[in-house]
């Protein structure tokens, strides 16, 4: 399902298109799937490799974006109870730092994305009408509580499923948000459309400078779910999308470009169309966030129930994917780079398609090397 001839079936397939957890149809046997080593959790010796070095807190409910503070605590979104949890980075201990209001959770929808800069936290959320970006003051004290909400972007087409909800600054100081298509698959290639795209914005929301499309906040299109979003430490900007039902993709980000969807779902090899860099089934990954360290994008699978290690030199893959902590801690939401080869890994399995077993939802302590 790969080439631009398989777009009509897509389509009439887009009924049944899998969720975020990956529940839709499995792949043709003859396609070829990227070779994976799964690598034990408490290795943790050779290149590469991972290791749990603890559990940060648990009892989370329904954790989805998380986004760290200057001293290194954590906020955490609840996607389903509408809050935002600051956790303690040494002791793990909760403080409820508030309730955004106007979120209206179902089906994928609900308190997403979270993002800090410069005194405010950014939030991605599903509303009863749109999904849309606000942001609220902080003063990023223990006891703080989050101020009132100012709206930075709406519009964002909502749906059941496929409502994006990623959202992180660059390098560059603009920030970026991950949308999807709500199941409505023309909508990616729609370039007047907000959904199933990568957007790219001042952080009050204007078209950030530089932008591809004039008088837009469209970066890149073509895209059907985008929730994770990381750069490298040369600028470069990767994303991991979901596919329907034959390819999850890890794709390198340039302005303007087409992704593909619904004409394509992963590698095509037609012109006008990016190729991603990497590729999965659906049951390998249905990837959500991603982050970079030690030379490789990690990745966080959801169906899949593993961490992915894609090794990448300058704008190529530079290895095979490694798949780490397989069906060892269920379903795998948000990974965070935190410095001196850690990394943070948040659980799913109080997202309804998970099944929570005693102390989840986790923040996990992860060192790579």
């Amino acid at each position: 399902m790969g080439a631009v001839g398989a777009a009509a079936v897509l389509g009439l397939l887009s009924g049944c298109a899998s969720g975020e957890g990956g529940e839709g149809a499995g792949s043709p046997s003859g396609s070829p799937s990227v070779s994976v080593s799964a690598t034990e959790s408490g290795t943790g010796s050779s290149p590469g490799s991972v290791r749990v070095a603890g559990t940060l807190t648990e009892d989370l409910e329904s954790p989805w974006g998380v986004a760290a503070l200057p001293d290194g605590d954590l906020l955490v979104a609840s996607r389903d109870e509408r809050t935002v949890t600051r956790v303690d980075a040494e002791s793990g201990r909760k403080t409820r730092a508030g309730e955004v209001p106007g979120v209206a959770p179902g089906g994928e929808g609900g308190l997403l994305g979270l993002a800090v800069r410069d005194g405010w936290v950014y939030a991605y959320f599903t509303g009863e009408t749109d999904n849309r970006i606000v942001r609220m003051p902080y003063g990023g004290g223990a006891m703080d509580r989050l101020g009132a909400p100012e709206v930075v972007l709406s519009g964002i087409p909502k749906g059941n499923v496929h409502n994006g909800g990623r959202i992180a600054f660059g390098p560059d100081g603009m920030l970026y948000a991950g949308t999807g298509e709500r199941g409505e698959t023309g909508l990616a290639q729609d370039v007047e459309s907000l959904g199933g795209k990568i957007l790219r914005m001042t952080p009050e929301g204007k078209p950030a400078p530089g932008n591809p499309f004039p008088g837009s906040v469209v970066y890149s299109y073509g895209h059907r779910n985008v929730q994770g979003l990381a750069w490298d430490p040369d600028g470069r900007l990767w994303a991991a999308e979901f596919g329907q039902n034959t390819w999850d993709e890890l794709n390198l980000i340039r302005a303007g470009k087409n992704y593909g969807w619904p004409k394509a779902e992963g590698t095509a090899n037609v012109s006008g169309l990016v190729d991603p860099v990497a590729e999965w089934r659906t049951d390998e990954a249905s990837p959500s966030g991603i982050a970079y360290a030690d030379g490789a994008i990690w990745m966080a699978g959801l169906r899949g129930e593993r961490l992915w290690r894609i090794p990448v030199s300058g704008a190529e893959r530079s290895g095979e994917p490694e798949a780490f902590l397989v069906e060892e801690y269920g379903r795998l939401r948000t990974v965070l780079a935190a410095g001196d080869g850690r990394l943070w890994l948040t659980t799913s399995e109080t997202d309804t398609r998970g099944t929570p077993g005693p102390g989840d939802d986790k923040i996990l302590r992860l060192e790579v090397g």
